[in-house]
């Protein structure tokens, strides 16, 4: 197709150009500003490219993910039982963990004085070390499908914990499977979720940093910075991470209601500490 001939009369007199863009292109070409530029160009573009193909979006729920580093909330939890030994105290002594890589957490708890562990995989073991084929063995961990109902009775663990599983539930079987998780405990249920970024300028932040670190900037799954295809299958299906008024808003439709001790001792633990959970963390109240 051949190109439309420029107007004559919109045509700029001797140089071409325009003397004031001139001074600014020349001196801005060694700018570092054009790099910062680029970058947020760039973090616009994947924001549109993402919610393009995701569809019309809610906005407590975003698939974006702000966990670095490859972190995940199972490892989260592995770095907060200092902090929920001290705001549970005796009630750590029986905890069911459940999520990816249990046999991790429940070797963690059970290392522990005074504590016993189990823990349910929500995904199959394919590549599970001896370590965990034994607690397996020894029905200390259970491969199961979290949408039914777990194999335990009601109030068997003074405590549960539950970790990159739930973030994976539609909230039709979330509507099952929380309330499960609160039927088998006795004291609380402590749920650790994934994250997100509640403000566009904090994603274009983000996304500078991990520019400067030169890590890449990949949007998905918590605790993953790239969800392979055979993870994807194993998972089912892309984690919906949802805010904080999210979720409070599923505690009160669920007639779930939240342990504010534990959690203000969790959060005086976590003051002290100085430690800044890269996790959303919940704390439900059993059953009475």
């Amino acid at each position: 197709m051949s190109r439309r001939p420029v107007n004559p009369s919109r045509r700029l007199g001797d140089g071409g150009s325009i003397p004031f863009v001139a001074s600014i292109q020349s001196k801005s070409h060694n700018s570092p500003l054009i790099s910062i530029g680029l970058v947020i160009v760039g973090a616009i573009l994947l924001i549109g490219y993402f919610y393009s193909s995701s569809g019309a979006a809610s906005s407590d729920i975003k698939d974006v993910s702000k966990l670095e580093g490859g972190s995940s909330c199972t490892l989260e939890v592995l770095q907060a039982l200092p902090i929920l030994k001290k705001a549970y105290g005796d009630s750590m002594h029986k905890v069911l963990h459940v999520g990816p890589d249990t046999c991790t957490v429940v070797s963690s708890l059970l290392a522990e004085e005074d504590t016993e562990a189990w823990g349910v995989e929500p995904y199959e073991l394919d590549d599970a070390g001896a370590k965990c084929k034994s607690l397996v063995r020894k029905g200390i961990v259970r491969v199961a499908d979290i949408k039914f109902p777990l194999p335990y009775r009601a109030k068997s663990f003074s405590l549960v914990i539950v970790s990159d599983a739930l973030d994976y539930l539609s909230p039709k079987y979330l509507n099952k499977t929380l309330p499960e998780l609160v039927r088998v405990s006795s004291d609380s249920v402590v749920i650790f979720s994934g994250t997100v970024l509640s403000e566009s300028s904090d994603l274009l932040v983000y996304a500078f940093e991990r520019f400067k670190s030169g890590t890449e900037f990949i949007f998905g799954y918590p605790g993953q910075q790239r969800v392979r295809g055979e993870q994807l299958a194993k998972f089912g299906r892309p984690a919906k991470l949802r805010s904080s008024s999210w979720w409070i808003r599923f505690f009160v439709q669920t007639s779930l209601e939240e342990n504010d001790t534990a959690g203000k001792k969790f959060q005086q633990a976590s003051a002290k500490k100085a430690y800044a959970p890269a996790c959303q963390v919940f704390h439900l109240k059993s059953f009475s």
